[in-house]
């Protein structure tokens, strides 16, 4: 699906882009995380100009993102669904502390992600702090409501224990103080969440999101403009 950015009535820049080339810088920062003076260097136009452009794009991409009640009707029709949580890692702020991880040991962003039993992401979640614990983020949101209320079976790992009988995780003790059915239904479990971890590692080749340098307000627009490319791009 080709992206087409309109350009609002009364701009007036020097080096006004065609929508083709703004796409593409959008582009540029997403995928590459090129930096606004790289891009504006790059497409010859000025620090603010590419700032806008960028920004006008990701927020239409944000707003094409699917909401949360249309990811449910999407996991409907699947087998079940793989729920689990990312930090994207982010700069230091002033007031760091609700920011850090002490299970990954950084400053970053949770962020809850759907999706389904090939690891094909359906839906991504508003981020939060880092220090919010991944279930805690996933009842925020109101995930474990709505997955409750579909009824769609749902496989997670242990960070999620006691989120109700339609999330599904693994027996939490120590390997040596499981049975032999434990350990094998511990093995099963992690087969399939393994596709899980993968669609984490596609949205990862988004550079942009490996280490985010802009403010935190921004982050969930970002995130939610990379599902929607992952979600238009060809199969």
């Amino acid at each position: 699906m080709p992206l087409q950015l309109e350009l609002r009535p009364g701009w007036i820049c020097p080096h006004r882009l065609t929508c083709g080339r703004q796409a593409l810088m959008s582009l540029a920062h997403l995928r590459c995380g090129h930096t606004f003076a790289q891009l504006a260097a790059g497409f010859e136009v000025g620090l603010a100009t590419a700032h806008r452009y960028v920004t006008e794009a990701v927020d239409v991409l944000a707003a094409l993102a699917p909401t949360l009640q249309q990811a449910m009707t999407t996991a409907a029709a699947k087998a079940f669904v793989i729920l689990d949580g990312t930090l994207l890692p982010i700069d230091r702020v002033a007031a760091d502390r609700p920011f850090y991880s002490g299970k990954h040991k950084k400053h970053g962003m949770n962020v809850q992600v759907l999706t389904d039993p090939f690891g094909k992401l359906i839906w991504a979640s508003p981020a939060l702090p880092g220090a919010v614990h991944d279930i805690r983020a996933a009842r925020a949101h109101g995930l474990l409501d709505a997955l409750d209320t579909t009824g769609v079976v749902c496989w997670a790992d242990k960070a999620y224990q006691g989120a109700g009988h339609v999330v599904r995780v693994p027996y939490r003790r120590r390997w040596d103080k499981l049975s032999e059915g434990q350990k094998a239904v511990n093995r099963a479990h992690a087969k399939t969440r393994a596709l899980g971890e993968q669609a984490m590692a596609t949205l990862k080749t988004w550079r942009l999101l490996r280490k985010l340098r802009c403010s935190t307000t921004r982050i969930t627009d970002l995130v939610k403009a990379v599902l929607t490319l992952e979600l238009i791009a060809p199969a």
